[in-house]
């Protein structure tokens, strides 16, 4: 999800650098009866993603998955996809595309069952429930299920959890995400806790990570962790047997304890999966081995996935988009001729365009960035409105605590910017006529938005230099410190439904870092210490206000990053394709559930 960098939401941010988790969809127009109607769908569906998650017990946590109605036996599913998997190691794993893959062949601690109205609980995947805490939450003890195997028929026991754990603060781990090991070892700099991973023979000791049986995790962390159950399900917390752990080479050729296991991988070009025998259902509380394999090929661009599927000729009829989705050019027809065939949904992420707080230092010029721009227009070359909706703040419409309507900026009732404001603030802040180095991201719905932020920047009063970015390093050039930029688009999505996976990341003032998530730098001293002292409350409702409260602060008193839209997804399907849903999980199509018809 991200998240989707997030991935501590940084792969929410390089997947959507990339476009995977961005919807291209169509180009404008007014809504219809039609579209107001999906979007009042979209926005009841978002709800039941913003829902406090619920932790499952033992008999929530026990296989086999509830079957999907009318399901069928045998068959390969086709899947089109626009590149290659980021990473195949789980501990590398935060971008949605590998994501979506490791619902497939990995399986971790915990996991999350969907129920009918998108409402999600946490269970045990391979634990027997989603946890037991003591100690105020400072300690949590898991047990592993009877029976689990990997691909190879090897029994998983406690030493490969605390394998698991503690390879990711080996060096070669750079891309996975980090909670556990900071919450485990005091912070960014939980490397130093055990620089060499378990490689050398060190480990935790059992004061942080203990394994009293072949059947027992202990997890001691020195404040409460109320959010451990959903960070586990997290697909970078997934399971690396340690006997089968290659290092760095785990991410060619992964051992899989999934429903299914790689047979082929031709690296750049295609994937085959086929069952893994050695998978259990009875111990699987959330996926299904309906189908025989998967039949996966790589450069099919976003146009030419939504072609083939929506010709449904074929292989097609079999085939899905895993992490792609409806290109722009072809919405308004698949929405025509091939609406059942689709899956809808918010997605977790916002999209803004940062101000580099290094160098934009007054607010009135800040400000007048955020009034000048015109977020419908902005856009519309990512899709309009089926693609997502201008945003009013920094909070998704997935999280608990987000306020339909709010709106300081007026970015909802004058969705077309307000020139007149920015103006007025540029003059204010004596700076009119003042240069702004914009940079942006090589493709052309990017290039298509950089047009139209200028414009609307030089109306406003500003000298606007334009800056293109390969996006293939977007997040690496513009996640710099020393970027020489002063205002740049990220996108960012929560990694559970919780701001605390949001505002943390991306505007505290301890992750001004090359390579984090603090795109605009942003260092204010009520912010760092609300986030200390928020980070500390256990209760999930009372923590959720005082999250609201400290976005409401960020927004209107810093504004680090102007809002510009929430994002919603679109895919399709093949006729032939039966159990298909939007996943409140992963944003896409939930590919636990699928089966072909005959």
């Amino acid at each position: 999800m991200n998240p989707i960098r997030s991935r501590t939401l940084r792969g929410a941010l390089v997947a959507l650098a990339a476009g995977s988790l961005v919807l291209t969809g169509c180009s404008s127009g007014s809504d219809s009866g039609d579209k107001r109607e999906s979007s009042a769908k979209d926005k009841e569906a978002a709800k039941a993603q913003s829902a406090a998650v619920e932790y499952g017990d033992a008999a929530a946590s026990k296989g086999p998955a509830k079957p999907v109605e009318g399901a069928q036996e045998g068959g390969t599913i086709r899947v089109y996809q626009e590149d290659d998997f980021s990473h195949l190691d789980p501990g590398q794993i935060y971008v949605s595309d590998a994501g979506q893959l490791a619902g497939l062949i990995h399986r971790g601690l915990t996991t999350y069952t969907q129920a009918e109205d998108g409402s999600l609980t946490v269970v045990g995947d391979l634990a027997t429930d989603s946890g037991k805490q003591s100690d105020g939450g400072k300690t949590w003890t898991y047990t592993l299920k009877d029976g689990i195997k990997d691909q190879e028929g090897d029994p998983i026991t406690s030493k490969d959890i605390r394998h698991t754990i503690e390879r990711l603060y080996a060096k070669h781990i750079t891309d996975g995400p980090t909670y556990i090991q900071q919450w485990l070892s005091g912070g960014p700099g939980y490397r130093d806790a055990l620089p060499d991973g378990p490689y050398e023979g060190d480990h935790l000791p059992d004061s942080v990570l203990e394994t009293p049986d072949e059947k027992t995790i202990v997890f001691h962390f020195e404040t409460a962790q109320p959010d451990l159950p959903q960070a586990l399900a997290m697909p970078g917390y997934s399971i690396v047997p340690e006997e089968d752990d290659t290092k760095a080479k785990y991410d060619q050729k992964p051992v899989a304890l999934g429903p299914y296991k790689i047979d082929e991988f031709k690296p750049g070009k295609s994937m085959k999966l086929v069952k893994n025998t050695e998978w259990d259902p009875k111990t699987d509380p959330a996926r299904h081995q309906y189908v025989d394999g998967w039949n996966i090929t790589f450069n099919h661009s976003r146009a030419d996935q939504s072609e083939r599927i929506l010709a449904d000729r074929g292989e097609s009829a079999n085939a899905i988009q895993m992490s792609g989705s409806v290109d722009s050019s072809k919405i308004k027809q698949v929405i025509e001729e091939a609406d059942k065939r689709t899956i809808k949904g918010y997605q977790p992420y916002v999209w803004q365009l940062n101000m580099n707080m290094d160098r934009l230092k007054d607010k009135k010029v800040r400000d007048a960035i955020t009034y000048a721009l015109p977020n419908a227009q902005i856009l519309r070359p990512d899709g309009g409105s089926y693609a997502g909706e201008p945003a009013g703040g920094l909070l998704a419409p997935t999280l608990p605590g987000y306020e339909e309507g709010y709106d300081p900026y007026g970015k909802l009732d004058k969705p077309n910017g307000d020139i007149e404001k920015a103006k007025q603030l540029l003059k204010e802040a004596g700076k009119e006529g003042m240069k702004l180095t914009y940079a942006y991201a090589n493709v052309p719905h990017r290039a298509e938005q950089a047009v139209i932020i200028e414009n609307a920047l030089e109306k406003a009063g500003f000298d606007v230099q334009k800056k293109d970015i390969d996006q293939a390093t977007w997040y690496e050039q513009v996640g710099k410190v020393k970027n020489g930029l002063d205002i740049y688009m990220t996108g960012w999505g929560q990694d559970w439904p919780s701001a605390s996976t949001v505002i943390p990341p991306v505007y505290d003032g301890d992750q001004i870092a090359d390579g984090a998530s603090n795109y605009s730098h942003i260092n204010d001293k009520h912010v760092n210490s609300e986030i200390d002292r928020i980070s500390k409350i256990q209760d999930p409702e009372e923590a959720t206000k005082e999250w609201v409260e400290l976005h409401k602060y960020i927004v209107e008193e810093v504004n680090p990053a102007a809002p510009l839209y929430y994002t919603k997804q679109l895919q399709i399907y093949g006729s032939n394709v039966g159990g298909a849903r939007y996943s409140t999980v992963k944003s896409y199509i939930d590919l636990t559930q699928l089966y072909l018809k005959k």
